[in-house]
């Protein structure tokens, strides 16, 4: 990926963001070099530092950008629907297909979990975790109102279910080393969380 000299500090860093997230897909991501980064990119890595001082930062711009992404995919995906739980559902999907899309984003996000250290990654990674589950809630509580959801159900732990079982399909697919197949059995997924918070 060569970079000419034509391109924006915001341009740079943007494909910067991308690079590690393609690295992350066929690598582990505590093996990703800031070396690697820039030879992706076509810069060496003095050019890289002017816009990343270090590793961390460069964890940290990708953690930021890939929550910007998945949260406006999610909000994109909600407007399109009506009904509470039509909108969960687009929320789950929503999830699903990001990491099709983008199989090193689950490798990076728990690679980064695992770190013992408290990182400005880590904290963009809860962040955004945070954001996720408090739209589901206000999706959980319309349904509430409507009589969709049974009204025992706590929504924060229904919450965070939903959010369980996205990762729960992440495990499975990389196990299988088939990060992009994770789709396959998301519906039924969903339908099993659909039945278990159910006023029906």
């Amino acid at each position: 990926m060569e970079i000419g000299n034509r391109r924006s500090s915001k341009e740079r860093r943007a494909l910067a963001i991308d690079a590690v997230i393609d690295l992350a897909s066929g690598m582990n991501p505590a093996d990703i070099t800031t070396a690697a980064i820039s030879e992706r990119m076509g810069l060496t890595q003095g050019a890289l530092f002017r816009h990343f001082p270090t590793k961390d930062a460069v964890l940290q711009a990708v953690m930021e950008s890939v929550s910007e992404r998945l949260l406006s995919r999610i909000d994109e995906a909600v407007r399109e629907e009506t009904a509470p739980l039509e909108a969960l559902r687009a929320i789950f999907m929503a999830h699903v297909g990001f990491i099709e899309s983008n199989p090193g984003v689950p490798r990076l996000l728990f690679s980064e979990l695992q770190r013992t250290e408290e990182t400005e990654a880590k904290r963009a990674v809860a962040a955004f975790l945070e954001a996720s589950a408090t739209r589901i809630l206000v999706q959980l509580d319309e349904a509430k109102k409507l009589g969709l959801v049974s009204p025992d159900i706590c929504s924060r732990s229904a919450a965070m279910s939903l959010v369980g079982s996205v990762q729960g399909l992440v495990i499975q697919a990389m196990l299988s080393g088939r990060v992009g197949d994770i789709g396959a059995g998301a519906d039924g997924v969903f339908a099993v969380w659909r039945r278990g918070v159910s006023a029906a």
